[in-house]
């Protein structure tokens, strides 16, 4: 597909599961819409439970569908038999958090990045040497690693091989699934510039999904924030991050860690002071209304009773907050931008 076209596009999508208590529905995603266009990467951030994986296990088929659509370079696989799924894999990769979990440790390298190879046909040794030493080559690795095991490298090393089987059979699209996460932060910056020049080379789409918003806008163009499976916020990813629409996002900009002790205090005691001022709704008032009400300090009676619509900001995105702009106005305490290193 050319650069620009529209490439992923997701439509009401939810995703339910049976509860512990007998008859309760778990609602992972509710109602999630989703557009990504060819050579762009979305970002989509939000806390442990919010529903980052369910929706990167319902585009791969591993999680089940309640509602809703799903449209691959124009086609629905939103029902897709697991036969066709093995042809849908030459446009769409996954690459996990854990490598060391995803990576076989009983087969070499080599063997590693043969699989998706003869899977699609390609079974010629000269062919396969030839794509294993490029695919190696383009995420940093030497050729000199196909006769080597997945324990005998670091966790950074790990994920390039991860990356480079993601790589190998020249995918449009590579979802993301906290791939840095497991990693020590002078490896996470590797890893970022590395997917970030892959793009850039490959003209490659990424679904970049994190829990931590710092990460995602450094990767992403477009960025969607997730609470309790819905959508609080979606915007330019520049505008998200310096100008959130949404407490929570505000929140999650909070917590984002930065290297100044000074500042990264100061943040933590903003959110302490936050969450003590928080009204104390009762979880039971969130089906209907705003499902942060309980965590948030800007909330009222209509934020417990009335679900909030997705509606626009001035950042031209949108923010499912019944008292936006006004909350804006409200704070007491400024939040830092992620930038700001005192």
């Amino acid at each position: 597909m050319s650069e620009g076209e529209l490439l992923l596009e997701v439509r009401g999508l939810a995703v339910h599961y049976r509860g512990r208590r007998r008859g309760s529905v778990i609602k992972a995603l509710d109602c999630i819409d989703l557009s990504l266009e060819s050579g762009a990467a979305i970002g989509v951030v939000g806390e442990s439970g919010s529903g980052k994986s369910t929706l990167a296990k319902a585009i791969l088929g591993l999680a089940p569908i309640h509602t809703g659509s799903i449209r691959l370079a124009g086609k629905d696989i939103t029902s897709l038999k697991q036969k066709s799924r093995r042809e849908l894999s030459r446009i769409l990769q996954v690459v996990f958090q854990d490598p060391s979990s995803s990576l076989n440790p009983y087969i070499t390298v080599g063997t590693t990045l043969e699989e998706p190879l003869r899977v699609h046909g390609i079974n010629n040794r000269e062919e396969l040497n030839q794509r294993i030493a490029k695919a190696l080559d383009q995420v940093g690795l030497s050729p000199d690693v196909v006769n080597r095991y997945p324990g005998q490298f670091s966790g950074g090393q790990k994920q390039r091989i991860a990356i480079a089987r993601a790589l190998i059979i020249n995918p449009q699209l590579i979802i993301c699934d906290e791939v840095v996460s497991a990693l020590d932060l002078s490896i996470q910056a590797q890893i970022l510039n590395l997917l970030s020049d892959l793009q850039k080379s490959f003209q490659l789409s990424y679904l970049f999904i994190s829990h931590d918003i710092a990460v995602v806008r450094y990767v992403s163009n477009q960025v969607i924030v997730l609470y309790q499976g819905r959508v609080m916020e979606s915007g330019a990813t520049a505008v998200v991050t310096t100008k959130p629409g949404h407490p929570y996002t505000r929140e999650l900009i909070a917590s984002s860690p930065i290297t100044n002790p000074r500042v990264q205090r100061k943040r933590r005691d903003e959110r302490q002071w936050e969450r003590s001022s928080s009204t104390a709704f009762t979880e039971e008032t969130n089906e209907n209304g705003c499902p942060f009400a309980p965590r948030c300090q800007f909330a009222i009676d209509i934020c417990t009773t009335e679900r909030p619509p997705l509606k626009a900001t001035d950042g031209g995105g949108l923010t499912a907050c019944h008292r936006y702009p006004e909350w804006q106005a409200l704070q007491i305490i400024p939040v830092n931008a992620l930038s700001d290193n005192g």
